[in-house]
């Protein structure tokens, strides 16, 4: 009978490979702001009112919950990734609605889990790692998935920050020549995450210029399209392929657009979007979703079609945000700097001292309302943070629980203008 010398050494463990790219992700703005609120007790004389994060509080439609209920027997099949033909001609006559745009429902439509996932999902699709220098350019501040995206397909991000005298538009003129040259994917946000800015027509001509002249991919998020607050017949936002079709660019090259129903129709549950465009990257985006497992539940699908075939909600929706931001703009304005944004649901504020942070600390200390500073949700480029000295206010919850945080914050700032 044989055993092991005691005098053998024992191994240590082997530890499992992992990428490396892991570890080049940054902390999400909460994780940041989390560890910056560590140990801050907020005044227990308030409740506490969250203006930090953006995710949408209305109720969800009776439609959609309707539609959800009746369709439980979807469950005890496979659902193809292209989704049911029902549901992308349902998202065709959405797009021909708002945009007058016709697209092919089997070539030029594909539903998707939200428009987070497709947003990290296409950049992987996209990226060709081996091409020395492969860069994605991101608008600065900046949806954290852009830059993640970039990082795990194995790229470098490059950033173009915000300009205040364009309405915080970014300044795509700061991507200088080589870095346009080793481009591969370019994301923008219009309306913009945090800014609110709507890309007009002409800005669309110099990204689709600059995209023929290099070669790179438009990937552009526009999931806040249907919150906006004037009138008229520019009031609603301009889509990317709305742009493409009226600059002559009816196949949409190289042109992706991601929408969703989170914040159109008050369901970030249900997960549900779609991208559309140029039918090449359409088909290999398919290809790529088909491996990855990304179908759509069909309980969902069929709530998704009762979503997109109704605009009546739509119209309730953003009433109620209107209504919210008449309120609260001109209240907040007398002690900061803000201004309506073109669209979506977050006000963009100037702090009296420019220290975002130590602002966003204070004012859960004192008044127990959370907000985001600005420099969390942007990167140091082209010598400055451009979301330093800002907050980001998702004004989602009811209007009541909205002028109640704006009172309170008036209440906050006072004392510092006047020590100022």
């Amino acid at each position: 009978m044989s055993s092991t010398p005691a005098s053998q050494p024992v191994q240590p463990p082997v530890h499992p490979p992992v990428n490396p790219r892991l570890a080049l992700l940054n902390p999400y703005p909460f994780e940041r702001l989390s560890a910056l609120t560590k140990g801050i007790v907020p005044n227990p004389d308030y409740r506490p009112i969250s203006l930090g994060i953006g995710e949408p509080k209305h109720p969800a439609p009776k439609l959609v919950e309707d539609a959800l209920m009746a369709n439980l027997k979807g469950l005890s099949g496979y659902p193809a990734t292209a989704g049911q033909l029902p549901l992308r001609e349902a998202i065709a006559g959405w797009l021909q609605r708002r945009y007058a745009l016709s697209l092919d429902p089997a070539t030029q439509i594909l539903p998707v889990n939200g428009s987070r996932e497709a947003l990290f999902a296409l950049a992987q699709v996209v990226i060709d790692p081996s091409r020395p220098g492969a860069t994605v350019v991101c608008p600065n501040p900046f949806y954290q998935i852009y830059e993640g995206a970039a990082l795990l397909a194995g790229a470098t991000p490059a950033f173009a920050n915000s300009d205040p005298a364009r309405n915080f538009a970014p300044d795509w003129s700061q991507i200088d020549e080589a870095t346009w040259s080793r481009t591969q994917l370019l994301y923008v946000c219009s309306p913009g995450n945090p800014t609110g800015a709507v890309m007009p027509l002409s800005e669309w001509q110099t990204l689709f210029e600059l995209s023929d002249r290099y070669g790179f991919v438009i990937a552009s998020d526009e999931c806040y399209s249907e919150i906006y607050f004037r009138d008229g017949p520019d009031a609603a936002p301009l889509s990317g392929l709305q742009a493409a079709a009226q600059l002559g660019r009816p196949d949409f090259r190289n042109l992706i657009a991601f929408t969703s129903l989170s914040k159109r129709s008050n369901v970030p549950g249900m997960r549900s979007g779609f991208v559309a465009g140029d039918a090449a990257w359409i088909k290999r985006f398919l290809l790529y979703r088909t491996y990855h497992g990304s179908a759509m539940n069909p309980m969902i699908q069929a709530a998704s079609i009762a979503a997109w075939n109704d605009e009546d909600h739509v119209v309730a929706n953003r009433a109620q945000y209107r209504a919210k931001f008449a309120t609260v703009t001109p209240l907040l304005a007398e002690v900061l700097d803000v201004a309506l944004p073109d669209a979506g649901f977050y006000l963009w504020a100037a702090v009296p001292d420019g220290n975002d942070i130590g602002f966003a600390q204070g004012l859960l200390a004192q008044y127990n309302v959370g907000v985001l500073p600005g420099s969390l949700l942007a990167r140091d480029a082209h010598g400055i943070n451009p979301g330093a000295g800002r907050i980001r206010l998702a004004l989602v919850a009811e209007q009541a629980e909205c002028l109640e945080a704006a009172h309170r914050i008036v209440s906050f700032v006072k004392p510092l203008k006047t020590s100022a």
